[in-house]
């Protein structure tokens, strides 16, 4: 186009998955319709073409007309993502302050980041025709044999992504299965209907509190309403869910249920399963890519009446939505800590609004922030007092360690109180949050210590692999068997892990069944669903592991809780650390005595005297609440106050406080109230291999944060330090690390 050209028509503005802020102006595809506003389009863009969203039209550009290019295809017929949905998207980038096209792109199922159709397809699967792989196959054939025994182990099949992963050139042996009928090749409907025995599709009987609950949610005025549902552990959230969503359903609406992590989601499919006889979608990461674009499209265009995901599917498109239900709302893991940083608990909120329908957040400890938004009049606050049916509450000590007699980390008290409960056929979860052998591994004579060579951090030791391993960065090495430093045969490992404990318990309890749930035993897919099911049918009598087994589960068989060691939360130099504390050991005592038979939990601590753990074990956790909130707002932090937090990182240890000091007089030049903190290196500086430092921004109100923000955030990129570090931006930071 000559320079001077005039435009004749509107110009298409595209959000492009770039880290530069902003939408790119475009010319419509030539011979083609205008796209619509939320229809996904491809573009040149530099030397790439990527696929963007439309955002509007506009008459002119700022851009030279000669310069501007063409759309090179439109990818949908119409809007694939929906007023709401995309206003939700422009304003998480704006709260933010990250690039729209990147933000739209984090909420895309990866086959449409990748300009595939948006048409539900159904998903082509390989079966194993036989219970076992024949033996003479094993030697004749070994990658069909190998290819079968997965398939064995995988009765619901495996689809082309799945065996990509685990098998290279997988087709011509496969094909060959097919040949000799050891192998079926069949298409299954994208999202099937879950075959229910018809008995057990029933509403179940709620106690007044749960009825009163759920009326509460289910006769709130049309539109937006907010509901805290506080239920201590066992009192039976998940039945007022289930009651919440059958009602919407019946109205043909539909209902969006967020859980912190996937462990927690085939335990609630389950019971979804057998509340409904309708589609279920489901969203997370352990699931293909063609299993993950068929659920969502099954959720836009409302085949799926209930969906269920982790933090991302907050992103979800919903045809007719009815209801938001976010459980276990305190949890870490709804706050994504890479890329942009948003908080999906945040943001349903944010959506429900947007979207004008209720939204209920459910926990036995629900966050500080949460709670505080509860005594401000923001939600509105619902309470489960107590534990559903004939359960009671459990029976909560203290146990002070100090000059007690140890076995690997474990109490003659608290040894004594396994063996009492075990005799009196009851189950024992014992829980440490620290996995491995030992948390370091350090020579008697000269005190070398197995550090990271890539972290300010020891080494773990796994003892059955004889393993170092760095949980931080993920370097592993093999244990040495003499001290690198003196030569000295004196090395041994320091502290405990959950494989320490695992061992001691093998050998002081020989003939019990003892099951460790952490992330080293539960990688393989279907692990963690044979382990919770091992302890819920009673046949494991002892369980050991760490923060998975807090979240949600229920274990009838319980009695006895061991939490081994607290004292870490209590000395944190992280504000928020004593709170994590607080909510885990409810989570974890809440596991004890769910079922006729009373709870008993033992809490061993070398801090017996600290004044939160007082409050908590006396006054519960709403006691607890209440004292961690006067001191947060003593010391003028959130919810009280309002943070920003810079990070910077680079091979050159004086790069990224260069950058972040040149940052701190960017915003010092502004004059406005934030406070500007810092910088200062990481508490672990060095990670991965690379330095990292930190800029706290901190405002007593939210609006002159984000106006700093708004104003400053791209001028960073500009800052004669910027190109020699990475360096991102979390607003509400959860972590200050």
């Amino acid at each position: 186009m000559p320079p001077d050209t005039p435009l004749t028509q509107p110009l298409v503005q595209v959000a492009v998955p770039s880290p530069l802020y902003g939408v790119f102006d475009y010319l419509p595809p030539p011979g083609q319709p205008l796209p619509a506003r939320g229809s996904r389009v491809r573009v040149p863009f530099g030397r790439q073409h990527l696929v963007g969203v439309v955002m509007a039209l506009a008459p002119r550009s700022e851009m030279p007309a000669h310069r501007l290019k063409h759309i090179e295809a439109v990818l949908d017929g119409e809007a694939l993502l929906g007023p709401p949905l995309l206003g939700l998207l422009e304003w998480a980038a704006g709260y933010y302050q990250h690039p729209l096209g990147e933000v739209i792109s984090t909420a895309l199922p990866t086959l449409l980041r990748q300009g595939e159709a948006a048409q539900v397809q159904g998903i082509t699967r390989w079966r194993a025709a036989v219970d076992e792989v024949p033996e003479e196959m094993m030697r004749r054939a070994p990658r069909q044999a190998a290819l079968l025994h997965d398939l064995i182990a995988q009765p619901g099949g495996l689809d082309a992504q799945q065996l990509n992963d685990a098998h290279a050139n997988w087709r011509a042996p496969m094909g060959a299965l097919v040949d000799k009928a050891l192998a079926a090749k069949a298409e299954s409907p994208c999202l099937q209907g879950i075959p229910v025995d018809p008995d057990t599709v029933r509403s179940v009987s709620l106690n007044p509190a749960q009825a009163a609950a759920a009326k509460a949610v289910i006769s709130a005025p049309d539109g937006f309403a907010p509901f805290l549902l506080e239920g201590v552990t066992g009192s039976g959230k998940t039945e007022v869910y289930l009651s919440i969503i059958e009602d919407v359903v019946a109205a043909g609406r539909q209902a969006l249920v967020l859980v912190p992590e996937i462990g927690l989601t085939p335990q609630l499919l389950t019971r979804f399963q057998a509340r409904f006889e309708r589609p279920i979608a489901v969203l997370h990461s352990g699931l293909t890519d063609r299993e993950r674009l068929c659920a969502w499209l099954s959720a836009r265009s409302g085949e799926a009446p209930i969906v269920i995901g982790t933090r991302s599917a907050v992103f979800t498109p919903l045809a007719n939505p009815g209801v938001i239900l976010v459980d276990e709302e305190h949890d870490l893991s709804f706050k994504q800590q890479d890329g942009l940083r948003y908080h999906a608990r945040d943001l349903a909120v944010m959506r429900a609004r947007r979207e004008n329908v209720p939204v209920v957040l459910g926990s036995a400890t629900p966050a500080l922030e949460s709670i505080n938004n509860a005594r401000k009049g923001g939600y509105r606050h619902i309470s489960l007092p107590e534990r559903a049916g004939v359960a009671s509450h459990p029976e909560v000590s203290l146990l002070d360690v100090r000059r007690r007699p140890m076995t690997e980390g474990m109490s003659d008290i608290l040894i004594e109180q396994i063996h009492r409960h075990l005799d009196a056929d009851g189950q024992v979860l014992l829980f440490l949050n620290r996995r491995g052998y030992a948390p370091v591994l350090q020579c008697h004579d000269c005190g070398w210590a197995a550090d990271c060579p890539r972290c300010d951090a020891h080494m773990t030791y796994h003892a059955r692999r004889r393993q170092l391993v760095c949980h931080h960065c993920g370097v592993q090495m093999g244990a040495p068997d003499q001290c690198p430093g003196c030569g000295s045969a004196q090395v041994h490992p320091l502290g405990q892990g959950t494989e320490r404990i695992e061992t001691a318990l093998q050998t002081l309890f020989p003939e019990v069944e003892i099951s460790r749930i952490d992330r080293d035993t539960t990688r393989r897919k279907g692990a963690i669903e044979a382990k919770l099911e091992g302890a819920r049918s009673g046949q494991h009598r002892i369980l050991v592991g760490t923060q998975m087994l807090a979240k949600g589960h229920d274990f009838p068989g319980v009695t006895l809780v061991g939490i081994l060691d607290i004292d870490q939360g209590l000395l944190s130099a992280d504000f928020r650390a004593t709170e994590r504390m607080a909510q885990l050991i409810t989570q974890v005592a809440g596991r004890a005595g769910r079922a006729e038979r009373p709870g008993h939990v033992l809490i061993q601590t070398r801090q017996p005297d600290h004044p939160l753990l007082l409050t908590l074990i006396h006054e519960g956790y709403r006691g607890f609440c209440r004292q961690a909130l006067e001191e947060r707002e003593a010391a003028c932090l959130p919810p009280f106050s309002y943070q920003a937090l810079i990070r910077a990182e680079s091979p050159q240890a004086d790069h990224p406080l260069a950058f972040l000091g040149e940052a701190r007089e960017l915003f010092q030049q502004a004059g406005s109230t934030v406070q500007v903190l810092g910088p200062v290196p990481a508490p672990m500086e060095r990670l991965a291999g690379r330095y990292r430092a930190q800029l706290l921004l901190q405002a007593e109100t939210r609006a002159p944060l984000h106006q700093l923000l708004s104003r400053h955030v791209q001028a960073l990129a500009s800052l004669p330090h910027a190109r020699r570090v990475r360096w991102s931006l979390d607003v509400d930071p959860m972590e200050l690390f």
